[in-house]
């Protein structure tokens, strides 16, 4: 990157989310919002009268601009392999939305694609940035819980008919990659696996309960064993009205947190330390929005914003970043497991380092 220009971020797919994007660029010291690309280009002239882009007819135009160092990949799930691809091959970095793709071997494919071009690659989780996802990491890392023993994840949200019905990939094994778990369960399912480690093996059903015409699980619940001995289980719903945060339980011999979206409503440990009392008291009614439970817009783009300068810091400096593609593949290897098993009514061993 030229340091005497600002960083010039693209953006592919200019649906809902990438209004979270564009503000958490036009936060960022010295980022600019170059230009974005949709398949209708009245959304796109649109979407850059809006926030002072370039509208590009094609992706090609976009990835063709030497103004853009980094793509952002927010198209539908199930198209974010083509564009990245490309997007690497033109030497650009790349941010892919979650989930980085539907399957492990399409991630497999964009992460080759990355290495091969020398670029970086980052999958969107903005929940890693939580200041109480941060300390939850690194209680762990420290032992303070002990022996863990039951790691749980649920996703209890609600979605509309109306939701599904918005959108003709909405839904559908093609495009949506899978439904409650896949779309809106992945981000709790990406911090149970940077807390927890590897999974090894899933045993799980699958329904669809709330709505209709749409071809994937809106209901999910799947045991877990790990490779550091815990067990743990991830329920994943959209379908429970009118929604609830997601929710974290670490339980382990010598501790046990708690997590419900950016809040920390448990704090336990046998061995006390002086800032515990606070933590409890200043991260007990932290969040400061809905966290997508019943309205994905009800998110904050700050964590977005902490992402994307990290992404930025990386690349500058030539550093590990922490949510490389390799990172973002492990939670859609998790959720292919759980689909599997639900599919075939039997447990799925996951690979040594697959998830």
């Amino acid at each position: 990157m030229d340091a005497s220009k600002p960083i010039g971020f693209g953006i592919i797919g200019l649906g809902m989310i990438a209004e979270f994007h564009v503000n958490a660029i036009a936060a960022m010291e010295s980022c600019k919002f170059i230009g974005g690309y949709n398949r209708t280009f009245e959304k796109a002239l649109a979407f850059c009268s809006a926030h002072g882009g370039i509208p590009y007819p094609t992706a090609a135009e976009l990835f063709a601009d030497p103004g853009i160092d980094i793509v952002i990949i927010a198209t539908p799930s199930g198209c974010h392999l083509d564009y990245a691809v490309e997007a690497a091959a033109a030497g650009k970095h790349v941010i892919v939305e979650k989930p980085l793709e539907i399957t492990a071997e399409r991630c497999d494919q964009i992460i080759e694609a990355a290495d091969g071009n020398h670029v970086k690659l980052c999958t969107v989780f903005p929940s890693r940035f939580h200041p109480s996802s941060r300390l939850v990491k690194q209680a762990i890392t420290q032992g303070r819980l002990g022996k863990i023993v039951l790691a749980d994840a649920q996703i209890k949200w609600y979605r509309s008919q109306a939701y599904y019905d918005s959108g003709a990939w909405r839904g559908t094994w093609e495009r949506d990659g899978g439904g409650a778990l896949m779309n809106q369960g992945i981000h709790a399912i990406d911090l149970l696996q940077w807390f927890m480690g590897d999974v090894t093996e899933v045993s799980a059903y699958t329904a669809t309960l709330a709505h209709e015409r749409i071809e994937v699980e809106d209901t999910a619940v799947a045991s877990l064993k790990f490779a550091n001995g815990a067990l743990g289980v991830i329920e994943g719903t959209t379908g429970a009205y009118p929604g609830f945060l997601k929710r974290l339980e670490i339980c382990g011999s010598k501790g046990s947190v708690v997590m419900e979206e950016e809040n920390i409503t448990q704090w336990q440990f046998a061995e006390e330390l002086p800032e515990d009392q606070e933590i409890r008291e200043r991260f007990l009614h932290h969040t400061q929005s809905g966290g997508g439970s019943a309205d994905p817009r009800a998110i904050r783009f700050e964590w977005h914003r902490m992402l994307f300068s990290a992404f930025v810091d990386s690349i500058q400096q030539g550093t590990p970043f922490g949510l490389e593609g390799n990172e973002g593949r492990k939670s859609v290897a998790i959720i292919e497991s759980i689909y599997k098993s639900a599919r075939d009514g039997r447990p799925v061993k996951l690979a040594p380092g697959a998830a």
